[in-house]
């Protein structure tokens, strides 16, 4: 006995098959639009986050005026000393580092001769830590006036100014600089005494003066030691 076929069951399968489509690609359009919705949002941010990101870029450009762009970059440095008293110092700050600017009293210069049997280098002769200009007693162009950066020899640690006699540094001491971090020890000329940790002198950085109250840091002399 032939089986007989329902038209009706053909139709309907049909019918189903038809709605499952229709309901794929609805929900593909559905998805595509959320990604598409998705792309716009993050790209829009994106573009938000770069605009932000250079509104805050500029002001800190500006902020920076052109004299300390110029010692970001290692620019010579100029320096108005006319105020250092004597017997004080003031710090100035070249190639991101400390500079030292000492004004020597005669009797801080006098006491400079009378350690030598202290310290490790009296004589300057690692020529590396000064110009030639500055091989001599006083490790400057003028006898009161001191440039030296203030970087210790031993692992560039920065080192306190001891420039008072005595005190916490004991009783024989002149007045100088101490490195806390490893104990070294410096006299005003910036010269290491023997024992300390530091292997050399500190360094005295190339110099020149424009007028006598006004220092050049960053650029040779051509005046004689």
């Amino acid at each position: 006995m032939l089986n007989s076929v329902n038209p009706f069951m053909h139709e309907e399968n049909m019918s189903d098959n038809q709605s499952d489509k229709q309901q794929a690609g609805s929900q593909a359009s559905e998805c595509s639009q959320v990604d598409l919705d998705k792309r716009n949002f993050l790209i829009a941010t994106s573009a938000v986050g770069a605009l932000g990101c250079a509104a805050v870029a500029v002001p800190f450009v500006k902020s920076m005026t052109p004299s300390e762009r110029a010692k970001a970059a290692g620019a010579p440095v100029e320096v108005d000393i006319s105020k250092i008293q004597p017997g004080t110092i003031m710090t100035a700050e070249w190639r991101g580092k400390p500079v030292w600017i000492i004004n020597r009293t005669d009797e801080m210069n006098a006491e400079l001769a009378k350690h030598d049997d202290q310290l490790s280098d009296p004589a300057s002769d690692v020529t590396s830590q000064q110009p030639a200009y500055c091989k001599n007693a006083n490790r400057s162009i003028k006898p009161n006036i001191a440039v030296i950066v203030g970087i210790c020899t031993h692992l560039g640690c920065s080192p306190s100014e001891k420039m008072q006699r005595g005190g916490d540094m004991g009783e024989n001491w002149t007045g100088g600089f101490f490195c806390p971090c490893h104990g070294s020890k410096f006299d005003l000329a910036g010269r290491v005494f023997k024992g300390s940790p530091a292997p050399i002198n500190l360094v005295v950085p190339p110099h020149k003066y424009l007028s006598d109250n006004t220092l050049l840091i960053g650029v040779d002399t051509e005046d004689k030691a």
